[in-house]
């Protein structure tokens, strides 16, 4: 098949490489616009470095557009369009222009988590498993029939920058199988079922402020699922912190003994937090404008300060 490929996150990039390296050609890959760094220059956009190392044409529209299309990816005779971590809805009209028209892969079991976070989703909600869908496109967001789907176990201690790598390997092998599979004919499209819809959203830095009020399994859940970004800030010693590493203490069952946000327990390099429901050991922080440090180095330095403050 003569492929153009849409997609803009790192879970793209096995997608776009199996299809690079497997009978069907690349014609064309699309990617979101550059962005500025945080140093004012451009940041790295991964699909456009990679289009660009194994020599694919690219382009970077604002909007994914008929007009878009009909100029710049139309001329090149493409067959279907694949799509993987993109971010743009695609219009009927182009689906509709192709011969095998749009097809997407989703890091989830559509139609659970359709949306732009599902591997945090997953995470999030405490699902034992999750997978990969490979599914025909239409102009509402992930709600096209099933081509195929595979699913596998959420490990326990996993997060999302691991599942997501596990999942997007899984995906481009899925891919390839399936572009081969409609080329030769072989098609089974099974409808998804909205009673089974759910829907990850768009994730903001505010997704990250967490309170000790939640239960050591959801704080647990949400510093995988949110780490890096948009990353886990808890109120520690009167300000907020980074959490950048913990795990839970004791069970999320367990009564509270303290007020929640109490320190109970404290080592040369981890504290002992009461939760709602459990403790978690707070291992690795990093308080505003300061590098990461362990929690214990942070309250000595606190407890020093304060002191001196007291002795002026």
């Amino acid at each position: 098949m003569r492929v153009v490929f849409a997609g803009s996150a790192d879970f793209s990039l096995p997608v776009l490489r199996a299809l690079a390296g497997s009978s069907h050609e690349v014609v064309q890959a699309l990617t979101v616009p550059d962005r500025s760094g945080s140093r004012g220059g451009a940041a790295p956009r991964p699909v456009k470095a990679e289009s660009e190392s194994l020599g694919l044409p690219l382009e970077q529209p604002t909007r994914l557009t008929e007009e878009f299309w009909d100029e710049f990816v139309a001329p090149r005779d493409p067959e279907v369009l694949v799509v993987a971590a993109y971010g743009q809805l695609v219009p009927r009209e182009i689906l509709d222009s192709l011969t095998y028209g749009g097809i997407g892969v989703h890091p989830s079991l559509l139609p659970r988590h359709r949306g732009a976070a599902p591997v945090r989703a997953a995470i999030l909600a405490g699902d034992t498993r999750t997978g990969v869908t490979v599914f025909r496109m239409e102009e509402r967001m992930d709600a096209g029939a099933i081509l195929v789907q595979q699913p596998m176990p959420i490990p326990g201690s996993v997060s999302t920058p691991g599942l997501s790598a596990t999942l997007a390997r899984l995906g481009a092998q899925m891919l390839v199988q399936t572009l081969d599979r409609l080329e030769g004919g072989d098609s089974s499209d099974i409808p998804q079922l909205e009673s089974g819809a759910t829907y990850s959203h768009r994730l903001s830095r505010r997704d990250g402020d967490l309170e000790w009020t939640l239960s050591t399994l959801e704080i647990d859940r949400a510093l995988r699922a949110l780490t890096p970004w948009p990353g886990v800030t808890v109120p520690l010693a009167g300000t907020r912190v980074k959490l950048l590493r913990g795990a839970p203490g004791t069970g999320p069952e367990e009564p509270a003994v303290a007020a929640t946000g109490t320190i109970l327990d404290r080592g040369p390099e981890w504290i002992l937090v009461q939760a709602a429901r459990g403790t978690f050991r707070v291992e690795l922080i990093q308080p505003p404008g300061r590098p990461p440090m362990t929690p214990a180095a942070f309250l000595r330095g606190r407890q020093r300060a304060s002191g001196g403050r007291r002795r002026g």
